[in-house]
C-alpha cells in the first residue's frame, strides 16, 4: 500500500481544492457561444478514479464537480474493481493509483484498456521508480502525474489526455531520458514512412489512430513498430518515444 496518503497527498489534494474554489468563478465556463449568442452545452469528459484510499478518491471526486466539463462516472478501490466498473462505464479518463495490493496499476491498467480501448490513463501517484514509469506506459497509459500535482496541472492534464496529448511529470521525464541515454540513436536507418509512424507514436497516438491518420492497415503499423523498436535498439514503444524526444531524431 502507498504511504503517506492518508496524510501529504491527501493534504495537497485538499488544500489545492480550498484554493481553487476561493477562485471558482474564474473557472472556465461550461459550453461555448454560438453565432447567435445561445449556450451551445459541451459533453462532460467522464472520469473514473482508481485509488485503494477512500480519502484520495473522496479528494479527487470533490476535484472533479469544481468543473463543468468533468464528470465523475466512478470510484473503485481496486485494480478489478476497476476492469469491472471500466467495462460498464466506457469513462473517457482513469486517474489510475499504481500501488494497490492484488494488482498493480500497470496491470490494471492494461486490462481496463482491453474492456475500454478508448479510454485514456492516467497514472497518478506518489512514487517515482525506474521500472514504474515505463511499465506502465507501456500498458498503454497517456499520462503519468505525482500525487502533489496542482489542480491547475491536473485539469490540463485530463483535458490534454482527451485530446490525446501526454502529459508527464518531470520526474518520470528525467527516468525515461536516463533509460535513453544508455542507447546509442540509429535514426538514420528509418525509412520515411517508419518516420512517420514514431513521430505519431511521439504524439501519443496508438496504433489504430495512427493507422486512421496515415490511412494504412493496423497490421502495417504493427509492422512498423517492430521495425522501429528492432532499428532503434529498443524493447519498449515508450523506450523509442524516449529516446526520439531525447536525441531529437524527428526534428
Amino acid at each position: 500500500m502507498e504511504r503517506g496518503l492518508g496524510g501529504g497527498a491527501q493534504e495537497v489534494i485538499t488544500t489545492s481544492i480550498t484554493r481553487f474554489r476561493d477562485v471558482l468563478n474564474f473557472a472556465e465556463p461550461y459550453g461555448r457561444a454560438a453565432n447567435n449568442g445561445e449556450v451551445v452545452t459541451v459533453t462532460p469528459t467522464s472520469v473514473m478514479i482508481v485509488d485503494d484510499h477512500a480519502v484520495v478518491r473522496s479528494g479527487l471526486a470533490a476535484f472533479l464537480h469544481i468543473f463543468e466539463d468533468f464528470e465523475l462516472a466512478g470510484e473503485a478501490a481496486s485494480g478489478g474493481e476497476a476492469i469491472r466498473l471500466a467495462q460498464a462505464l466506457q469513462p473517457d479518463v482513469v486517474l489510475m493509483d499504481l500501488v494497490m495490493p492484488e494488482m498493480d496499476g500497470a496491470t490494471a491498467t492494461r486490462k481496463v484498456l482491453d474492456v475500454c480501448p478508448t479510454a485514456r490513463v492516467i497514472a497518478l501517484t506518489s512514487f517515482v521508480e525506474a521500472d514504474l514509469v515505463p511499465r506502465v506506459l507501456d500498458a498503454g497509459a497517456t499520462s503519468y502525474l505525482l500525487k502533489n500535482v496542482s489542480i491547475d496541472e491536473l485539469v490540463a492534464a485530463i483535458r490534454a489526455a482527451t485530446a490525446g496529448r501526454r502529459t508527464l511529470a518531470p520526474e518520470a521525464v528525467q527516468i525515461l531520458v536516463e533509460q535513453s541515454q544508455r542507447r546509442a540513436p540509429a535514426a538514420n536507418d528509418l525509412s520515411a514512412r517508419e518516420s512517420d509512424v514514431l513521430r505519431l507514436m511521439v504524439e501519443g497516438l496508438r496504433n489504430s489512430e495512427i493507422a486512421d491518420r496515415l490511412i494504412i492497415a493496423r497490421s502495417t503499423v504493427k509492422f512498423h513498430v517492430s521495425s522501429i523498436l528492432g532499428k532503434l535498439g529498443v524493447g519498449t514503444r515508450t523506450e523509442a518515444v524516449s529516446l526520439a524526444l531525447q536525441s531529437r531524431m524527428l526534428a
